[in-house]
């Protein structure tokens, strides 16, 4: 009789717990973590200090009598709204942004017109057409205030004098003027540089089709440059806005805010530093920033939408 002998069965073996990949909100997390203290910076950097301008503005507050400062509210922000000076300064504000825009608008396309073609130089010509935007605001002011337009040794009569013209007193005459030409100076190099990348990113097989079809120079910058370029004419109509709703420089150095050219951000200073009323100051301010957002926002949409269309096209 032969004896089977079976093999012992095998113990059943456990699955191993599988490894949980780190969840979608952990790596965000990771990934944003070496942002965290640039994030914090500058929000003690910004956001404080308009916080704090934000809680100044509800109080009537005198910085030569501390000590009677008082609540009132919107109090502040209806001043502001009410004062004719700071009516005043609003409009000067808007005709101020209004015109330097347009016009620095209308020469950086001419510009970026002149520089999409080839010619010899165009290199070193490119360069000296970008440095004003380059020069330190306050250094351009000044150097038109004085090497310009000085009646007595300014260029500007220099020129005059040398044709035989009037010798006028350009900032007397013509106070916002001067300070619309300065600003336009050195805005025009920004706008250009907009206008010329958006005329280097132009469609080529599309503008030698319209060649070969017939249409000439100014057909196709009609038809097909400027409803290209629309863009990048709002970007920079958007950006070139920003900056000089809050230009202080030029007005100050210029005319030091008389003659009728104080715009807003002057007039902020006025009430700061002359008339020493915190609290109004801090509500023209806050209205200044208000508005100032609302055309970034205007400004980050058309950037977002520049970026979609390219995107697009790749």
């Amino acid at each position: 009789m032969t004896a089977t002998t079976t093999a012992p069965s095998a113990a059943p073996e456990h699955p191993r717990p599988a490894v949980r990949p780190p969840s979608n909100r952990l790596r965000a997390w990771a990934t944003r973590a070496p942002l965290l203290p640039a994030l914090i910076f500058m929000i003690v950097v910004t956001q404080l200090p308009f916080v704090a301008t934000l809680v100044i503005s509800f109080f009537d507050w005198n910085a030569l009598y501390p000590e009677a400062r008082s609540f009132t509210g919107f109090a502040n922000y209806g001043d502001v709204l009410s004062d004719p000076a700071l009516r005043k300064s609003v409009w000067t504000t808007i005709l101020l942004t209004v015109a330097v825009v347009l016009v620095s608008l209308v020469l950086g396309l001419a510009l970026a017109l002149l520089l999409d073609r080839r010619f010899k130089g165009r290199g070193v010509v490119r360069t000296l057409l970008i440095a004003p935007f380059l020069v330190v605001p306050v250094a351009a002011a000044l150097l038109w205030k004085h090497v310009l337009y000085n009646p007595e040794y300014g260029l500007l009569n220099g020129l005059l004098h040398y044709v035989g013209g009037p010798q006028p007193d350009w900032i007397s005459n013509t106070p916002l003027l001067a300070v619309e030409a300065s600003l336009v100076w050195q805005w025009t190099p920004f706008m250009m540089l907009i206008l010329l990348a958006g005329l280097q990113s132009r469609d080529q097989q599309q503008i030698e089709a319209a060649r070969v079809d017939g249409a000439g120079d100014w057909q196709i910058f009609v038809h097909l440059t400027l409803p290209h370029l629309r863009r990048y004419l709002e970007l920079g109509a958007l950006l070139g806005s920003i900056y000089i709703v809050q230009n202080f420089d030029a007005v100050f150095t210029i005319t030091s805010g008389g003659l009728g050219t104080a715009n807003l951000p002057y007039t902020v200073y006025q009430s700061f530093y002359q008339a020493h009323e915190n609290g109004l100051a801090s509500a023209a301010g806050v209205l200044v920033v208000i508005g100032s957002i609302i055309i970034a926002t205007f400004a980050l949409r058309v950037v977002s939408s520049l970026f979609r269309e390219e995107v697009g096209r790749a």
